[in-house]
């Protein structure tokens, strides 16, 4: 399954995001990851995890409860749209 979503719904709902993953995603604090060109699936199923309580983080869980199954798609979109941190080899 490939998540939908609404590019520029995500990118207003993602200002309650950025005060810990940056505002374009990118973390500036080792202890948030990333968001940013993460892959689209992987950030909805997450959002899906720490709602359900499969995935456990007290912080997480409390941002997502109000988060219907539409903004998390938003989100989804708009993060891995982002350009995410370069490795150097």
């Amino acid at each position: 399954m490939q998540a939908k979503g609404n590019y520029e719904a995500g990118k207003a709902k993602s200002t309650t995001c950025a005060g810990c993953h940056g505002a374009e995603g990118v973390s500036t604090v080792p202890s948030f990851p990333t968001l940013a060109g993460q892959h689209r699936d992987y950030i909805y199923h997450s959002l899906k995890d720490y709602k359900s309580g499969k995935r456990s983080n007290p912080i997480m869980a409390g941002q997502v409860q109000t988060l219907s199954d539409a903004d998390m798609l938003d989100l989804a979109l708009f993060f891995s749209k982002q350009k995410g941190l370069i490795l150097k080899y």
